[in-house]
């Protein structure tokens, strides 16, 4: 099992301090770091930074949102990010959720599925340097009876295939991104779940494209915090479940609070979700379980998230990307090495 690194977003407060730890994580040989974007930060900016300034470890979207750029400007963005870093770049993509992509980008909110399947087939089309055309029920290309005319792209992208993931919850996402993409970006993963929550749809999806999940990505994040106390640490991540389970999405579509119902968490996630919805972020943060915290986690000493690593192994991810927790520098890069040791100790590396 691979490891892999997770920025978060730009502007969250640790900006200087990101650099440091995605320098380390090349320097512990981490296989791919990550920068994320909402409606701050954008993750191309970002990873083209962290690109000049490391020298092995793979950068990636996660996510590049599809309703914020037209797919052929992303696989002009994918390919020159590749060729800037030498082969390096891993392409994520995801439809982002109804509020940002209605109130920030102003793309009406449908058939996520379908715009998601065209979009990655002309991304394809396009970073492949053929002439691109598409007739499509979101996107035509060239536009009929104008003065457009079949393109290809100029730039060269390092490599032949680009890795491309999407970040999928949903059953039917999920089994889509099993037919289409390299690999799945996977949050708030449970182990013990992960079969019925994920993997089984996946694998649906990628023998319905005839294909094995040989070679395919199962790419999870989880925050890391080291320490003894078990429940002080769970309770650093209180705000940031309930944030997701809560307010991330409106009362009809939050995919995470989902989520957590098929977890076994209905009662929980609903309560959740009422109070963050009133106001009331505390007692929403309040409300979360720990055991729900603790099962899309790694908490504890090196010796506990090793045996956190076995069972996700063992589950079936084949990259776990962490996202290390702590107040200063000094605390993220400790963490971040307590996944290498971790790994090794799992017999895992």
């Amino acid at each position: 099992m691979r490891l892999g690194i997770n920025l978060g977003y730009w502007g969250a407060g640790m900006d200087g301090d990101n650099l440091a730890v995605a320098q380390e994580a090349d320097r512990l040989g981490y296989d791919v770091c990550w920068a994320a974007e909402a409606y701050g930060s954008d993750a191309p900016t970002v990873l083209s930074w962290v690109a000049a300034k490391t020298e092995r470890i793979d950068v990636g979207s996660a996510i590049m949102q599809i309703p914020a750029r037209q797919p052929a400007m992303t696989a002009m963005t994918a390919a020159t990010l590749d060729s800037l870093s030498g082969g390096r770049f891993r392409l994520g993509l995801g439809v982002s959720g109804p509020q940002v992509s209605e109130g920030w980008y102003g793309v009406k909110f449908d058939k996520p599925l379908a715009r998601t399947r065209e979009y990655v087939e002309i991304v394809r089309k396009a970073m492949s340097r053929e002439r691109l055309t598409y007739e499509g029920e979101h996107w035509t290309l060239p536009l009929p009876d104008g003065p457009g005319k079949p393109i290809k792209l100029t730039v060269h992208p390092q490599r032949e295939h680009i890795p491309l993931y999407i970040a999928a919850i949903g059953p039917k996402n999920l089994e889509q991104t099993g037919e289409i993409a390299d690999g799945a970006l996977l949050i708030f993963p449970s182990a013990e779940h992960l079969e019925e929550t994920a993997l089984r749809h996946l694998r649906a999806g990628r023998e319905k494209a005839g294909l094995t999940m040989d070679g395919f990505d199962v790419h999870p994040t989880l925050p890391l915090a080291l320490g003894d106390d078990i429940d002080a640490l769970a309770d650093i991540f209180r705000p940031y479940t309930a944030l997701y389970v809560g307010g991330m999405g409106s009362r009809k579509q939050n995919f995470y609070n989902q989520l957590a119902q098929r977890m076994g968490y209905e009662k929980q996630a609903a309560e959740i979700q009422d109070k963050y919805l009133a106001g009331d972020k505390t007692g929403a943060a309040a409300a979360v379980p720990r055991q729900l915290i603790d099962q899309t986690t790694l908490l504890g000493s090196v010796e506990r998230i090793a045996d956190r690593m076995k069972a996700y192994a063992e589950a079936g991810v084949t990259t776990l990307t962490l996202a290390p927790a702590g107040f200063t520098l000094d605390e993220r890069l400790a963490a971040l090495r307590a996944g290498t040791e971790a790994l090794e100790l799992a017999g895992l590396a």
